[in-house]
């Protein structure tokens, strides 16, 4: 059961948005977004995000291996290494912006025994099956990843969480995030198919007959979200939805990132109805997926950069937005204070 934001915090930060010393609508998204703000935080002027955290969920996609990506699927591992010493993109930025970074290898194909063994304390699976071929993970799998992801959301909120942003890696899983759009919202392959990590046109004609083959193969198993996750998920995405859906039920507000993180959130939406409104979307990605998630879920994003990095990265520029947002609501003065 997920308790809706606060409506009497939004109703007394809207009053107090109206008053402020600037014409009617001057704030724009910043507004509104200092209404959401609010509204999940339970104040009219709550202080701004000061212990922001992200998770990058990574795992390997079978799929990976026919035709999907530009790169190979050594890069995931690769990349875990990249956020734990600091050089990922993400980590650029979120060093940047003061926000914790944690990396949890769900289904990497690979270990890390150099590695601290928390990164791997929540791992799944090897990588999953080729999607379009075969179940990608078993039911108990997903609803194991799934509590796997509930899991670290207590975890990061036990640290003091007040803002979680669900980060990704995984070479193939645009395809996947793909797919789960798709099957949940009913759309054929060629509306959510993207070039992910910037394939050619021969590549995207594969990798749209791998979506549209995946999604004929799973079609009568769309109702139930553990049965939609073994048949077309991932560990790695159905653990992203299961830290949503966690934070919601806790009051946690989450900034999503980008067509993965939305993926998961509509899984989120179906396996706890009510996650939609404690979210926000950090970015608009270049994934056509996203964009009808989007839509589905109520959300705009608050930034459009053409990015398509993942990792959290979109989520994690638009930190500085949530947080200027918030100061100007509680710290700008009155109109009447000025009279």
């Amino acid at each position: 059961m997920i308790t809706p934001p606060s409506q009497d915090a939004l109703s007394a930060a809207r009053d107090r948005l109206a008053a402020l010393a600037i014409p009617t609508g001057a704030l724009g998204r910043l507004g509104e977004l200092a209404l959401w703000w609010s509204s999940v935080r339970g104040e009219a002027t709550p202080a701004a995000p000061s212990n922001v955290r992200a998770v990058v969920f990574a795992g390997d996609h079978g799929v990976a291996a026919h035709g999907v990506s530009a790169y190979p699927p050594a890069v995931t591992g690769a990349m875990v290494r990249a956020f734990v010493s600091g050089v990922a993109g993400v980590a650029v930025l979120a060093r940047q912006h003061d926000v914790h970074l944690r990396v949890q290898d769900l289904g990497v194909d690979g270990e890390f025994p150099d590695l601290d063994p928390a990164i791997s304390a929540y791992k799944i699976r090897r990588g999953t099956e080729p999607l379009h071929l075969t179940d990608p993970m078993t039911a108990d799998e997903a609803r194991r990843a799934v509590e796997a992801g509930a899991a670290i959301a207590a975890e990061e909120i036990a640290a003091g969480a007040d803002l979680l942003i669900g980060g990704d890696m995984g070479i193939g899983d645009t395809t996947t995030a793909a797919v789960l759009t798709a099957a949940i919202l009913g759309l054929p392959a060629v509306d959510v198919v993207g070039r992910g990590t910037g394939i050619d046109d021969a590549a995207l004609r594969v990798k749209t007959e791998v979506i549209d083959t995946a999604l004929r193969r799973a079609q009568d198993r769309t109702s139930d979200p553990i049965d939609l996750l073994s048949a077309l998920g991932s560990p790695d995405i159905a653990a992203q939805a299961g830290f949503i859906s966690a934070a919601a039920q806790a009051g946690v507000p989450v900034l999503l990132d980008g067509a993965i993180a939305t993926a998961a959130a509509l899984v989120a939406e179906r396996l706890t109805p009510g996650v939609a409104p404690w979210l926000a979307a950090g970015h608009r990605s270049t994934e056509g997926a996203q964009w009808h998630a989007l839509k589905d879920l109520g959300l705009e994003p608050l930034l459009d950069l053409g990015m398509r990095l993942g990792e959290g990265s979109g989520a994690v520029t638009a930190v500085p937005l949530v947080r200027s947002a918030a100061l100007l609501l509680s710290e700008m003065a009155r109109l009447d204070e000025l009279l």
